[in-house]
């Protein structure tokens, strides 16, 4: 992407001020940045403020001499790789889906050869308008892309659609689009992690009790499943140990089904060697010292004793092994002082990226995932994302790393 330029169009509202962190996330990703901007959105953020995260001069008038005896509407947008429009208001795309060109970003935006990428943002009921939509979908039907917007508080204080996606987001949607991925999902363009041998953790363990009881855990296996789709889909070869859960398994992957954590320590060996470790799974602490063979019958005297003894650490474990995979990703489940816990892990287990997630809300069985990546140079804190685009963004992530 070092040789990439997006043009930026920002548009009047109140979420101009995260196109400015874009600018600096494109930036970081190697990737130039030239900027429109429209008179509203000079409202909300200054031309210098721009032009120095950018290092580029900005524009915004039609009518400069200067900029347009050299025909500047037309160069902008032909120097570009890529249009994007942040915030998209509901009058930009309004007049781009009709055809009206009465300012330099509008006039841009007609007189272009280049694909647009939208990030609308607007009131909820602005963004849900008959009208909106309509122009919208005409966007759509010319070739536009759109990424967002997300649900969410607004300024004006409703609640819903309107938000615009937050900067990495769309960072990743414009690295995808910039790769010929018109899905914006970054997972239809080359597949860098070809070649790749990956092993994925997933799931719960069950530490049996009796033939009818065990202990384990709430973990659903969702985030681990979409961990596995998402690195073969990239295209590493990809094995997925799995605890006992209810879903359907990627079709991408090979899937060893397990019980119990010696169970799932014994087929992650046997799996080595890998190039890629990310260990998912809840994996039971403790197990019964002894599991009975027949049921434990109530009778109604006393409670029968549960002795506990430590299962094996499968992460410690795969981390000191003669066939240590090269990178290795664990998972922190935490409640409290979520950082200071997951940095405390990754020194301990010796891997050498953890993701911490706060599990006190509804991340164990849930569809969202808020996650934090520690690694030895950076804590990086992701945005809430479905578990789907928390593992995408991890395995761009892992294939970035390793190539």
């Amino acid at each position: 992407m070092t040789d990439k330029r997006i043009l930026l169009i920002i548009g009047g509202g109140i979420a101009a001020y995260k196109s400015l962190f874009l600018i600096r996330v494109l930036a970081k990703r190697g990737i130039a940045t030239r900027v429109i901007l429209t008179r509203g959105g000079t409202e909300f953020v200054t031309p210098l403020s721009a032009g120095a995260l950018s290092g580029d001069k900005v524009y915004s008038d039609l009518w400069d001499l200067t900029d347009e005896a050299d025909m500047g509407h037309i160069e902008l947008s032909r120097a570009a790789d890529l249009i994007v429009v942040a915030p998209a208001t509901a009058d930009i795309m309004a007049k781009a889906a009709h055809g009206i060109a009465n300012d330099l970003a509008t006039t841009t935006l007609i007189a272009t050869d280049k694909r647009v990428l939208y990030a609308p943002a607007m009131n909820v009921r602005m963004w849900d308008a008959e009208a909106n939509q309509r122009n919208v979908a005409q966007l759509k039907k010319d070739g536009a892309l759109f990424i967002g917007p997300d649900a969410g508080a607004m300024a004006c204080g409703e609640f819903g659609e309107g938000r615009m996606s937050e900067p990495e987001t769309i960072a990743d949607a414009i690295e995808a689009a910039l790769a010929g991925d018109t899905t914006l999902d970054g997972f239809n363009g080359p597949k860098p992690l070809t070649g790749k041998k990956a092993l994925i953790t997933a799931g719960p363990t069950r530490e049996p009790i009796d033939p009818v009881r065990y202990l384990s855990n709430h973990s659903s296996g969702k985030q681990g499943y979409a961990i596995a789709s998402a690195l073969a889909t990239l295209g590493a070869d990809v094995t997925l140990v799995s605890g006992p859960v209810s879903i359907t398994p990627p079709s991408n992957v090979t899937l060893k089904k397990v019980e119990t954590a010696r169970e799932m320590l014994k087929a992650c060996e046997d799996a080595l060697p890998s190039d890629i470790f990310v260990s998912v799974a809840a994996v039971a602490d403790w197990r019964p010292s002894k599991s009975a063979d027949k049921k434990i019958k109530k009778d109604g005297t006393q409670v029968p004793p549960l002795k506990l003894e430590e299962n094996p650490d499968i992460l410690k474990t795969l981390c000191a092994s003669k066939k240590r995979p090269k990178l290795v990703v664990g998972f922190a489940a935490e409640t409290n002082d979520v950082i200071k816990h997951a940095t405390a892990k990754r020194l301990r287990k010796g891997c050498d990226w953890i993701i911490a997630n706060d599990v006190s809300g509804d991340v164990m069985g849930g569809d969202h995932n808020s996650m934090i990546l520690v690694t030895e140079t950076e804590t990086d804190s992701w945005p809430r994302l479905s578990k789907t685009d928390a593992a995408r963004k991890l395995a761009r992530k892992i294939a970035e790393h390793l190539s």
